[in-house]
């Protein structure tokens, strides 16, 4: 999540039947009120305005794979004239070429591909609303070149991707899958009580005065930090700027901040810059006790390097929701008790969609106004 997880995937079919909430006026999407009378926020906004013809409608772009469907679109269509090639049975580059030269906003669904042969298709774009966190299947640089604007979901996915790390830094540190699978074999009467540490490291017990160490400190990140503050831990971050009203101590490499970490939570985004950051000079220095988790994306990780350094014991353990190469994991991985894993679901929850949608909604309606936009990602 880095780089969270694709909008109504073909794994996962993800039925828009919860309440929307309402449109945040803050930062991130507003996930605690509900419309009074019960129905979608966006769906009353749609009720309450006359119905145009969608010549009269800003045009939008729906850009995903036919497996990809987007559930918004319904409520999207009383607002904007939605183009959506994957409903034509033009090839898509015909379809770009003759329906969208004059299209200004595009919506990437999930992890669709926009490469800069599309881009090129697309001479009018002015904005790209990822329904996204990662945005690493994006052509970054020719959007950087072209003077893009692009808006990500990180900040509607940051809370449940941070308790989603936060959940995978307690199992790890307290064995708690472990110990399951432990029970369900049966070997508590056979073997007694469950042993309290790896094979090659102690296992700490005790979050506080913990050293914590965030590489990505943006919305996932900080909503990390906020949590394991809590548990009394002790907070530091890495990013590419310094943060000047973060009260947390600063890192300005990934090297120094492994040193002086018991953990490292991965939360950034995967690009040129950051591709196999946590490689073996990182893992060195994180040493024989430390655990890394990461909810940003597999790449981040040479993961290589990091089974070898979990075969050894040269590192005490990994949270991973995320990988190099999914939906391959690689088979050492999955004999380990001192790693957990899941298969890229840190922010697959009700709430979390439904403030992508809204989200999505807010900033197509601020670009067409003229209004501030929210989550925009900075290249």
């Amino acid at each position: 999540m880095g780089n969270e997880s694709p909008i109504g995937t073909s794994s996962v079919t993800f039925e828009y039947t919860h309440h929307l909430r309402e449109t945040a006026q803050t930062k991130a999407p507003n996930r605690s009120k509900i419309n009074p009378k019960g129905l979608p926020v966006m769906a009353v906004e749609a009720n309450q305005e006359c119905l145009k013809s969608n010549e009269d409608l800003p045009l939008v772009l729906v850009h995903r794979l036919p497996s990809i469907n987007l559930p918004l679109k319904a409520i999207l269509q009383a607002h904007f004239h939605l183009l959506d090639p994957a409903d034509s049975p033009e090839p898509a580059s015909s379809f770009l070429s003759s329906h969208a030269q004059p299209v200004r906003a595009l919506i990437c669904v999930g992890y669709t591909p926009i490469t800069a042969e599309t881009l090129n298709l697309l001479p009018s774009l002015e904005l790209i609303v990822a329904t996204s966190a990662g945005v690493d299947h994006i052509d970054l640089q020719e959007c950087r070149r072209r003077g893009i604007i692009m808006t990500n979901a990180s900040t509607a996915f940051a809370e449940d991707a941070a308790d989603y790390a936060v959940a995978l830094l307690i199992d790890v540190w307290r064995r708690i899958s472990a110990a399951d699978r432990f029970l369900h074999a049966g070997l508590w009467p056979v073997k007694g009580d469950y042993p309290l540490g790896f094979k090659h490291c102690f296992i700490f017990f005790c979050f506080r005065g913990k050293r914590i160490g965030i590489v990505g400190l943006g919305s996932i990140g900080f909503e990390v930090a906020k949590r394991l503050e809590a548990f009394g831990c002790c907070i530091a971050y890495n990013s590419r700027k310094k943060k000047p009203s973060v009260p947390f101590s600063y890192y300005a490499n990934v090297l120094g901040i492994a040193a002086d970490s018991d953990a490292l939570i991965l939360c950034s985004s995967l690009t040129e810059q950051t591709h196999h950051m946590i490689n073996k000079d990182v893992m060195t220095a994180l040493g024989k006790k430390g655990v890394i988790i990461n909810v940003g994306r597999g790449g981040l990780i040479d993961e290589k390097e990091l089974v070898q350094f979990l075969l050894r014991g040269d590192i005490g353990g990994a949270g991973l929701d995320v990988f190099e190469n999914e939906p391959d994991v690689p088979r050492e991985l999955l004999e380990l008790d001192n790693v957990v894993l899941s298969p890229h679901r840190a922010i697959f929850t009700p709430e979390s969609f439904e403030a992508v949608y809204d989200l999505v909604f807010t900033n197509l309606k601020a670009f067409f106004s003229n209004k501030p936009l929210q989550s925009v990602f900075q290249y």
